[in-house]
């Protein structure tokens, strides 16, 4: 099998792709949900799916367009069926399985984690991954739902190191911005707003740092960040807003280095990624370039289209699937959660 079509649907961004067994990505085509759920703060479950059910029929003719192509050259679908919004999953899940019941071709759930973690593999006319970069490797998984570290051995095969005991770094990042009256959505809006500042310029905790295990933990940083600007008040906030968001950052971007570095070093892999919506942070991508090039490491973080939640990554993962024979029932279901069989884990 050669070519798939591939939704994700699994929080706010709609999205299709038309990907192939190289990891070559013939289309990618998203639609975002950040107006919609500006007003109320943070993502709403049932905006969300209301939205997926209007935009991906749309999206997934204008995907097989930009690709060239037409059912005719589709293999297979592939599908985030976990984790993620029950509401939000079931309009991909239905309608890919409506499309492959149609066309008469197979179909396969992904694990939108697993999409993640195989995104430095996708290519394009602007972005290849670097030609010696193979299994195994150390993945780092950043964003608002999730924080994670992940020793990568091949396909399929992903033993789970670490992971945040409460608050994704993302989440944190969202909430720190709500509370500074940034809007949503919050992480952009705080990277964009510490530029310019001195990341050394407020004292924030740095939790489990130097724990011997690989988790990490992000609630007291939250809690520690409202305390702090209801000591300053509204004016203070006001006037030192790149130093206060600067600092916040460096707090996290500092505990995902130290983690990254310790997982890479315990299993003595020179081969490392950064993955997910947060690796798209300006000051988390510079440090991690700079420790990277400091230490040799040989450090991938796919470019933002295919850092933030994205189709072509779920079509990479299913072309693989399915060309090892898996295939998904028509009675499968979406999960809040992953499966256990999913990931390994060291406990």
């Amino acid at each position: 099998m050669d070519r798939v079509l591939a939704i994700e649907t699994s929080c706010d961004d709609t999205s299709v792709a038309v990907v192939d067994r190289s990891g070559w990505v013939h289309s990618v085509v998203s639609a975002s949900q950040d107006l919609a759920h500006e007003p109320y703060g943070g993502i709403v479950p049932e905006i969300a799916s209301r939205n997926h059910s209007m935009a991906l029929i749309p999206l997934i003719e204008e995907a097989l367009k930009k690709a060239q192509m037409t059912w005719n050259d589709i293999e297979g679908i592939a599908v985030t069926n976990r984790p993620g919004l029950i509401g939000a999953l079931i309009v991909g899940l239905v309608t890919a399985k409506s499309l492959a019941q149609a066309k008469k071709i197979p179909f396969i759930g992904v694990n939108h984690l697993e999409g993640h973690l195989l995104a430095p593999f996708l290519r394009d006319a602007q972005y290849s991954p670097p030609q010696d970069f193979d299994y195994p490797y150390v993945g780092l998984a950043i964003s608002g739902g999730h924080t994670s570290l992940y020793h990568i051995l091949g396909t399929g095969e992903y033993q789970v190191l670490g992971a945040t005991k409460d608050d994704a770094a993302g989440e944190v990042f969202d909430k720190f911005a709500k509370m500074l009256g940034l809007g949503f959505p919050g992480g952009v809006r705080v990277d964009r707003e510490s530029l310019g500042g001195n990341p050394q310029a407020y004292e924030f905790p740095r939790s489990m740092i130097n724990d011997d295990s690989f988790d990490m933990s992000f609630s007291g940083l939250k809690s520690a960040g409202q305390r702090m600007l209801e000591q300053l008040g509204p004016e203070e906030v006001k006037r030192n807003l790149s130093d206060l968001c600067a600092s916040f950052q460096e707090a996290i971007v500092d505990v995902l280095i130290a983690k990254l570095e310790k997982a890479a070093k315990q299993y003595k892999s020179k081969r490392v990624i950064l993955t997910g919506g947060v690796s798209a942070n300006t000051r988390l991508r510079s440090r991690a370039q700079e420790w990277a090039q400091k230490k040799g490491y040989k450090l991938v973080i796919p470019p933002l289209r295919y850092c933030t939640d994205n189709a072509a990554m779920i079509g990479y993962v299913g072309v693989l699937r399915l060309n090892r024979g898996e295939f998904s029932n028509i009675d499968l279901g979406p999960s809040p959660r992953s499966l256990p069989q999913d990931f390994r884990s060291l406990k």
